[in-house]
């Protein structure tokens, strides 16, 4: 088991619309190279989106612009020496996978698209991330570090033989709602006055769960008994099942088609991740009848 950070549950939580830049400068395709210099010089940046109206046209760098001189600085449209294959996120897109994104393509800013218009939102730069994490750092850090619940005391005023909450979540829907389930049971659990670290790993868990059920199997539900000594969290689906259970432990390694690895999932740390925030975790599959992954949390740690 591994305590999670407070940095680390706002990187599974915190939407790329809550991070990013809402006011960006940008420049459309008919302007002029030469322009660009007085912009970068006078604006400080290094770099502008392309806008054909709303829509995202390219980006063009002070990189290419230092190209566009070495090659002699005849003059030409923006648009001739733009990158046209832009990497983008949208602005739903959680935290975690912009970075794992990020990473890997290693790119210092990303045009940020609202999915339903299509149309260009904003811009997201790891100075950005940064930025919104500290401020949300302050804001919680009197709410969440000076209350520290004991867990046991929800069933404190409860008069029975055996006490035992029981939750159930359906998965289903697209790979951009993941998060949809985990962030439920996130909000009970913060209700239930549990501490803030319980709440963190055990969101975790069902985060990274939910996302390799609807990455490999579509739907599956999630069940989450609440008792006295423990958080216990069963996630099952009916998908095609896990080939080598040992191997899928190892971090790094995947088994998910490229179309999920571009959209930042998929990066092989799911169920290394949960194994960290789990004091207990068992893994079940069966080659076309599917997955059964079971994960526990004792609330009795001290805190």
């Amino acid at each position: 088991m591994t305590e999670v950070t407070k940095v680390q549950e706002l990187v599974y939580e915190l939407k790329l619309r809550d991070v990013m830049k809402k006011d960006v400068f940008s420049v459309a395709p008919g302007m002029q190279m030469s322009e660009l210099r007085e912009i970068f010089r006078t604006r400080r940046i290094s770099g502008a989106p392309v806008l054909d109206g709303d829509r995202l046209a390219g980006i063009i760098s002070i990189e290419d612009f230092i190209r566009w001189l070495s090659d002699g600085g005849k003059e030409c449209r923006i648009s001739e020496k733009m990158s046209k294959r832009v990497e983008t996120f949208y602005s739903d897109d959680t935290l975690v996978h912009a970075l794992n994104k990020m990473e890997a393509a290693g790119f210092g800013r990303f045009p940020i698209i609202d999915r339903q218009t299509g149309g260009m939102c904003g811009i997201v730069t790891k100075g950005n991330i940064i930025e919104a994490l500290l401020k949300e750092l302050e804001i919680d850090f009197h709410e969440e570090e000076i209350r520290r619940y004991r867990a046991s005391h929800i069933f404190e005023d409860i008069r029975a033989d055996k006490s035992t909450l029981i939750f159930q979540y359906r998965i289903a829907g697209e790979l951009s709602e993941a998060g949809t389930t985990s962030s439920g049971l996130k909000t009970t659990l913060k209700r239930l006055g549990f501490h803030p670290d319980i709440v963190r790993r055990s969101a975790i868990i069902a985060y990274e769960a939910e996302t390799n059920v609807l990455i490999n199997a579509k739907e599956g539900k999630m069940v989450v008994r609440v008792e006295p000594a423990e958080i216990y969290m069963k996630i099952e689906d009916k998908g095609p099942g896990i080939p080598d259970v040992e191997k899928v432990m190892e971090p790094g390694f995947s088994t998910a088609p490229d179309w999920v690895r571009e959209l930042g999932f998929g990066a092989g740390m799911g169920l290394p991740n949960i194994k960290k925030c789990s004091d207990k975790m068992v893994l079940n599959s069966t080659v076309g009848k599917g997955t059964c992954l079971e994960a526990t949390v004792d609330i009795r740690q001290p805190q």
